[in-house]
């Protein structure tokens, strides 16, 4: 009965209601807008569907192969752009990477990244920077050094030939040089932990290392953009109000944090009003750097990072954050990554030799520096190569590092792509060569092996 009424009831408002006329016709904006985007939700959903297969599947088929997962969901989303799917089947790539469904991924990439820098910023333990030992020290220095040296050296080759004209050298150069810089901290400690030697000096001497390199990378990168954001001039204020901000925040807000820290450490859990609050910080942090111009990311980064790296809130956020975080932004933003990438731009014999010299040089930046100087420090060879190899992973940061050269005009889409590949063979390295490693070391055991014993009886 009662359905029966509502349904007369209804029926009569519409009889009484059909005689009726709004005094205001619809804006024609707003009938263009949902007749020119049919279908936008289900169409991105659709895409976010296949992005997560994709990267879910090659990132799993990676860790068998013994490499990091997030080198099989880089491959994913460079195999869903131009280079594999835009080619075979452009039909299906252009159906799923229409203009109106980009739009939203691009957005969702960049919230994506902002809160995987913020995540970078709780797991880096800044103690480490405090704590160094001597070797951590040199091998930091020489790992930053030696590698930014070799890619501003390569910027003579290289800018001329694959720049844009409107780039200055300087800020070509020095972008160059951090892009051979930078060393993976989230990669590397994964790493780290999956080979049980976080522990070990090596693990320690390589995490110390990786968090300098970072925190180095990153200041450089902030003064790179405030010079590519204009000229020098201009440049000037811009790299004022960052070390203002900077100030700010380790003399400031990092004493608040801490005091707010310690004061939730006794409870259980966060409460969503707690979780709510950083949030918000964390926005209005990526929005003041995004507004001195130095990009929102430093922001982000810079607030994970003077949250106590062992505090309760460090954990809970992170355990709260990280598996949206890798498992729906970052799969959307290596599909964002891989739509800009474009392996076909690298043409003939001669940019494919270009190609493998930038591999070549960041290689011997990173392994060849580290690896030295661990040696001029004391460690034996074999434990120097393993930070050498272990420094030389670039992973995801390097990533966000040449995503924002393109979005800054420094990088040409060739260039772009070269450093892409890069960035790929030179963390797919890194397992195999710790396997190496380890082979030669435990084949040199055996041979040494009848040698002791031979002592022994002697």
């Amino acid at each position: 009965m009662l359905l029966v009424s509502a349904i007369g009831a209804f029926l009569l408002v519409r009889y009484v209601g059909d005689d009726l006329q709004p005094p205001v016709e619809a804006p024609v904006s707003v009938v263009n807008l949902t007749a020119a985007t049919p279908n936008v939700l289900p169409r991105v959903l659709l895409t976010l569907v296949v992005v997560l297969l994709a990267s879910r599947i090659v990132g799993w088929l990676a860790a068998r192969l013994g490499q990091p997962p997030v080198i099989g969901e880089v491959i994913a989303g460079i195999a869903l752009g131009p280079s594999l799917l835009g080619r075979f089947a452009p039909d299906a790539s252009a159906y799923l990477f229409a203009s109106f469904v980009t739009q939203p991924l691009y957005t969702l990439a960049q919230v994506g990244v902002v809160l995987f820098l913020f995540l970078v910023g709780l797991e880096l333990d800044t103690r480490l920077l405090k704590t160094q030992s001597h070797q951590s020290v040199v091998i930091s220095h020489a790992s930053i050094v030696v590698p930014f040296m070799l890619g501003s050296v390569t910027a003579l080759w290289v800018y001329p030939r694959f720049s844009l004209r409107n780039v200055p050298f300087d800020v070509f150069a020095m972008f160059m040089g951090v892009s051979m810089s930078v060393t993976a901290f989230p990669v590397l400690a994964r790493i780290l932990t999956d080979r049980g030697i976080t522990r070990t000096n090596i693990g320690v001497i390589t995490l110390a290392c990786a968090a300098v390199d970072d925190v180095t990378a990153w200041c450089l990168l902030a003064m790179i953009v405030g010079f590519a954001s204009g000229d020098a001039s201009g440049a000037l204020p811009t790299l004022g109000l960052t070390c203002a901000y900077l100030v700010a925040m380790l003399f400031v807000v990092r004493p608040l944090i801490t005091r707010v820290a310690n004061k939730l450490e006794p409870m259980l859990r966060l409460s969503k009003g707690t979780v709510a609050t950083v949030l918000v910080c964390l926005l209005l942090s990526a929005l003041l750097t995004e507004a001195i111009g130095v990009h929102a990311l430093f922001g982000a980064f810079a607030l994970g990072a003077i949250i106590p790296h062992e505090s309760r809130l460090a954990r809970d956020l992170a355990s709260k954050l990280e598996d949206v975080t890798v498992l729906l932004f970052l799969p959307t933003y290596f599909a964002y990554t891989g739509l800009r990438t474009e392996i076909g731009l690298v043409e003939g014999a001669q940019q494919w030799l270009v190609c493998g010299g930038l591999v070549l040089v960041a290689t011997a930046g990173k392994f060849g520096g580290s690896a030295v100087a661990g040696r001029l420090v004391g460690l034996s060879w074999d434990d120097a190569s393993r930070v050498g190899v272990l420094m030389n992973t670039r992973g995801l940061m390097e990533l966000v590092v040449l995503n924002l050269g393109l979005d800054l005009g420094v990088l040409s889409p060739q260039l772009f792509t070269m450093l892409v590949i890069m960035a790929v063979v030179t963390t797919m390295m890194t397992g195999p060569g710790l396997s190496l490693l380890d082979r030669h070391a435990r084949l040199r055991v055996v041979r040494d092996t009848p040698r002791l014993a031979d002592r022994a009886d002697a």
